[in-house]
């Protein structure tokens, strides 16, 4: 088997089916296939490019401990003592090489298996998910950190409890796995349940949608610390075409003399950059369009997301309702909930038993 092969996908639910399913921590990193040679390894990305070059630690520890000649998939994790970071994960795509080797000593990357494609001269793609599963726990066996064979199990209970007591460690949720299921390349032929929460946030600009002036974006929102201080904590995307236009109506009087007394008036700044704020331009915006639009501090919406990455939403919010009975002002940090920190040693150490 040679590269590229497009990863197998997952879709959205609410709830965990019931059934005959394997389900497994929904890990927060890179997705990666690992193609282990006779004398070499290819990391191949989620978009099918190579990853190598960001993970040379990863690399020579997947050519020394993975048995030669299999196709393994998993993701790349970096574990700290409080958890799975992503953000520290991010800082590993740079473009210098003397950096990358800096990072690979400081913060040291991770591999967390959970699917084989191939063993040997062994296409496995056709193979059931149960039977790969086996396959899978046989190849590693004796592997040891920094690579690891991601929990499994069969009983929905345990799953759940994964559900709440995993995110402690900075896991994103669960997957199920129908077991009689074969390999699908690009296909979503999983099931992924993620935390949910809502929260009530302040409405404090906006962003154009691609169309142009004729439909809205994207909700730039906002909470309080305990300073006081308003900081950007994500955005809100989710809108059918019709909400998009009826925003534009909607958000008009908002407009009117908003950046006089906005919270966010440096941000149109070049400090923008430097601060996560929403007009700043990074390497990961890849030249899009960031630029906003303010709106006076008088909106409050409610908004469904699935987990804090450090003081932001690690994914766009889905805008629920707007919360009229709300002020700004009561819309703060000390509404959401905290998880239960939980050791990751405890995850990776608990192999197919899930215990």
């Amino acid at each position: 088997m040679q590269p590229p092969v497009e990863p197998m996908l997952a879709k959205l639910a609410d709830e965990l089916p019931v059934g005959d399913y394997l389900y497994e921590p929904k890990w927060d990193g890179f997705r990666a296939i690992v193609f282990r040679g006779k004398d070499d390894v290819y990391i191949q990305s989620r978009d099918s490019r190579p990853l190598d070059r960001y993970f040379p630690e990863l690399h020579d520890a997947l050519l020394e401990r993975l048995p030669t000649e299999c196709v393994v998939d998993g993701e790349i994790v970096i574990a700290t003592p409080r958890g799975l970071d992503f953000d520290t994960l991010q800082l590993r795509l740079h473009p210098a090489a003397s950096r990358v080797e800096k990072l690979a000593r400081q913060t040291p990357s991770s591999f967390v298996a959970f699917d084989v494609l191939a063993m040997g001269n062994r296409d496995l793609m056709d193979t059931p998910q149960a039977e790969r599963r086996a396959a899978l726990e046989t190849l590693l066996a004796k592997v040891k950190p920094p690579v690891h064979l991601t929990p499994v199990t069969r009983d929905r209970t345990v799953a759940l409890d994964w559900l709440t007591r995993f995110e402690g460690a900075g896991l994103d949720g669960v997957i199920a796995k129908p077991r009689s299921g074969i390999y699908l390349p690009g296909k979503r032929a999983m099931i992924k349940v993620k935390h949910v929460r809502t929260a009530e946030c302040v409405v404090a600009g906006f962003r154009w949608y691609r169309s142009g002036q004729d439909a809205v974006g994207s909700l730039l929102l906002g909470l309080y610390d305990d300073s006081g201080v308003l900081q950007h904590v994500g955005v809100a995307s989710s809108f059918t075409m019709s909400m998009r236009t009826q925003l534009v109506k909607e958000l008009a009087p908002l407009r009117k003399k908003a950046m006089d007394d906005h919270p966010w008036r440096e941000w149109a700044s070049a400090a923008a950059e430097s601060s996560r704020m929403p007009g700043g331009q990074s390497r990961w915006s890849a030249g899009k369009d960031l630029s906003w639009e303010p709106l006076r501090i008088e909106r409050v919406c409610e908004v469904k997301y699935d987990h804090m990455q450090g003081d932001r939403f690690r994914h766009a919010a889905i805008f629920l309702r707007w919360r009229p009975d709300k002020r700004p002002r009561d819309c703060r940090y000390d509404q959401l909930e905290v998880t239960k920190p939980y050791e990751l040693e405890r995850i990776f150490s608990s192999g197919s038993s899930g215990s």
